[in-house]
C-alpha cells in the first residue's frame, strides 16, 4: 500500500526505448501545419512517443540514445506510384536509360550480347526515342544489324511499348498477317511489323519470354529495396503488383528481409482475389506490407501515342490513342473491386481517358458510398472543363512531378501548347480541394523526391528549362510539395493513421539529411543528400556504411 501511495505522489521517470536528440526536426501536425522539434522519442513498438523541444526534460532510462549532430530530421518519403520489381529487374538486365542516341543504344545492346553469350534472350528496358531526338520509333532492322541471331526484347522507358528484333518476332510467330489485340498496336513499315509493339500488343512476344526464377525475383527485390532506401523512400505504393511480385514481397517478409513498407495494388481482379481473397489484407510483417486495392490501366502514354485523347494527336492526325478497355469493362472491373471494399486506382493519362474515368466514378459513387478514395493515377492531360470534377466523390490525384520535367517538350509536340492548359495541373488540383499524392513512377523516372519537389516548385527541368517554368501558374509551394510526398501519400494509401508524419502514434519512419530543405532554394533541394534512413525506429540505410544498431550511449 505504501509503495502504491508513493507511486501516486512521486513523479515517474520518462520511459522510452530510444531517443534521437540534437536534431533540426520538421514534420506536419494533425492540422497539416509545419512544426519543429529538437528530439524524437521512439517507443518499443517503433512508433513516435513524443516530440521534444530543447526545454523538455530527456528520459533517464533508454535502450539507446543517438546524437543527430544538428542534422535535419524529417518524415520519410512515400512514393505514391512506383513499380518495385521493374526497378529491381532494371539492374539485372540491360539498362538503356543512359543511352543518349540510337547509335549509343545499339552499341550497348551489342556489347551486352557479347558479354552475355549464354543468355537465350537479350532483355532490357529504359530506351526513350524522344530523348534521342528521333521523329520515328526505332525498328527491328536497327537491332538486326548488331544482334541478328539472338532474340532481343527491349521495353520502352514508360513500360507501354517494346522493341523487338526479327529473331524475337520469328519465335513469337508475328508476321504481316498478325492482328494486334484490343488495346494494342503493332507499328508497321512497308506492310510488315516494324518491331515496335504498343500497350497490349506487347503480349504477342511477352508470352514466350523466359520467366524469371524465384531466386532471380528475390535478387531483383533486394536491389530495388536498396535503391529506394538510398533515396529516402520509406514506403511505396507498388502499382500493378503481379502474383509473382506479391510472393517475392512475402518471401522477403518471411525471411525478415522486408525493410521498406510496400502498399501493393494488385494487377487486376484475378491477382487481387488470388493474393488477398475477399477483402483487403491486414498489415503484415509488423506493418511492412499490405494489399488494400487494385490497379487498372485505361490508356497508354504520350511517348508511345497510347494516351487516349479527345482530339487527334497533332503529330499523328489519324490517331487518338488506345483505350485499353471499354467503358462497360471499366465500370464492371471497378465495381467488382469496390463491392469487396478494395480501393480502386486507375491509370489515366490522356484527356479522354480522364473524362471517361471521371464519368465512371460519378456513376459508381451512387452505389458505393462512403470513403472510397478513388485514385486517378497520373492525371496528366486533363480538359479544363473536367478539372473541377476531381473534387467530387473523394477522388485522389496521384501525380508524378518528374514526368512534367521530362515530358513538356514531347507534350507540346504531341498536342500543341494550346491544348495543354490543364496539363500536370498541381496547383489547380489543390485549389479545387483535391487531395494530392506525389510519386515517381519508378523506374520510368528515378525515385528522387528532392528532384520532384524542385520541379513542383519551379516547373523547370534539371537544366533550368524552360526558364521561369513551363506553365508556371501550376507551381506549388515547398510545404505543399512536402505534404504530397508524405501526408498525401499516406492518405492516398489509407495509412494516415500510421504513416506520413511524425506525430505521436505514427511509425518512426524518418530521414536524416545533410541540409535543411525547409529553408533551401529549389536548386539546393535538388542536391540534398540522405545520410540515414530509419524505419520503425531502426536505421535501415546509412550512407557510406551498413545500417547498424543505434549507438548505446548509456
Amino acid at each position: 500500500m505504501l509503495l502504491s501511495a508513493l507511486a501516486l505522489i512521486l513523479p515517474s521517470p520518462l520511459l522510452a526505448s530510444g531517443l534521437v536528440d540534437n536534431v533540426n526536426g520538421i514534420t506536419f501536425d494533425a492540422n497539416g501545419k509545419l512544426v519543429r522539434f529538437d528530439g524524437l522519442l521512439v517507443g518499443s513498438d517503433g512508433k513516435v512517443e513524443k516530440l521534444l523541444q530543447r526545454k523538455d526534460k530527456r528520459p533517464e532510462k533508454l535502450d539507446f540514445r543517438t546524437d543527430g549532430k544538428g542534422r535535419t530530421l524529417m518524415p520519410g518519403f512515400i512514393d505514391s506510384h512506383g513499380h518495385v520489381m521493374a526497378l529491381g529487374f532494371q539492374s539485372l538486365t540491360l539498362d538503356l536509360s543512359k543511352a543518349a542516341s540510337l547509335v549509343e543504344a545499339l552499341a550497348m545492346v551489342k556489347s551486352y550480347a557479347e558479354q552475355n553469350p549464354q543468355r537465350r534472350w537479350i532483355i532490357g528496358t529504359g530506351w526513350n526515342h524522344e530523348a534521342w531526338g528521333m521523329r520515328r520509333f526505332p525498328a527491328a532492322a536497327d537491332l538486326d544489324a548488331v544482334v541478328p541471331d539472338t532474340p532481343v526484347w527491349l521495353e520502352r522507358v514508360d513500360g507501354h511499348a517494346a522493341w523487338a528484333n526479327s529473331k524475337a518476332m520469328q519465335l513469337a510467330g508475328v508476321t504481316a498477317a498478325t492482328k494486334a489485340p484490343e488495346g494494342g498496336r503493332i507499328e508497321m513499315e512497308a506492310g510488315r511489323p516494324s518491331g515496335i509493339f504498343v500497350d497490349s500488343a506487347t503480349s504477342l512476344v511477352e508470352r514466350i519470354l523466359p520467366a524469371p526464377l524465384p531466386k532471380e525475383r528475390d535478387l531483383a527485390f533486394s536491389k530495388a529495396q536498396q535503391n529506394l532506401l538510398s533515396q529516402g523512400i520509406t514506403a511505396i505504393a507498388d502499382m500493378g503488383s503481379s502474383l509473382d511480385d506479391w510472393q517475392a514481397f512475402r518471401r522477403a517478409g518471411d525471411r525478415g528481409n522486408l525493410r521498406i513498407r510496400i502498399i501493393s495494388y494488385a494487377a487486376g481482379i484475378d491477382t487481387m482475389l488470388s493474393a488477398a481473397g475477399s477483402e483487403p489484407t491486414p498489415w503484415l510483417y509488423d506493418g511492412h506490407l499490405r494489399m488494400p486495392g487494385v490497379k487498372f490501366s485505361l490508356d497508354g502514354t504520350l511517348g508511345s501515342r497510347g494516351a487516349w485523347l479527345k482530339a487527334p494527336y497533332g503529330d499523328a492526325p489519324g490517331e487518338t490513342g488506345l483505350p485499353l478497355m471499354t467503358g462497360a469493362q471499366l465500370r464492371n472491373q471497378m465495381s467488382r473491386a469496390a463491392m469487396d471494399g478494395f480501393q480502386v486506382a486507375v491509370h489515366a493519362i490522356g484527356d479522354k481517358a480522364n473524362a471517361e474515368l471521371l464519368d465512371a466514378i460519378d456513376e459508381l459513387a451512387e452505389t458505393y458510398k462512403g470513403d472510397r478514395r478513388w485514385r486517378i493515377e497520373h492525371a496528366q492531360i486533363v480538359d479544363s472543363a473536367d478539372l473541377p470534377r476531381f473534387a467530387r466523390n473523394g477522388i485522389i490525384a496521384s501525380m508524378q512531378p518528374l514526368h512534367e520535367a521530362s515530358d513538356w517538350r514531347m507534350a507540346e509536340a504531341r498536342m500543341g501548347k494550346e491544348r495543354l492548359g490543364s496539363a500536370y495541373a498541381w496547383r489547380s488540383m489543390l485549389a479545387n480541394g483535391v487531395p494530392l499524392a506525389f510519386g515517381s513512377d519508378v523506374p520510368v523516372e528515378p525515385a528522387n523526391a528532392f528532384a520532384g519537389i524542385a520541379v513542383a516548385m519551379t516547373r523547370e527541368d534539371e537544366q533550368g528549362e524552360p526558364f521561369g517554368g513551363w506553365m508556371p501558374e501550376q507551381r506549388i509551394t515547398l510545404e505543399d510539395a512536402l505534404k504530397a510526398y508524405t501526408l498525401g501519400g499516406a492518405y492516398a494509401a489509407r495509412a494516415e493513421d500510421r504513416l506520413g508524419s511524425l506525430q505521436p502514434g505514427r511509425y518512426a519512419d524518418f530521414l536524416l539529411l545533410d541540409s535543411d530543405i525547409s529553408i533551401a532554394s529549389p536548386a539546393e533541394i535538388r542536391t540534398a543528400k540522405i545520410e540515414e534512413v530509419w524505419i520503425g525506429g531502426k536505421p535501415q540505410f546509412v550512407r557510406g556504411g551498413s545500417p547498424a544498431k543505434p549507438k548505446d550511449e548509456q
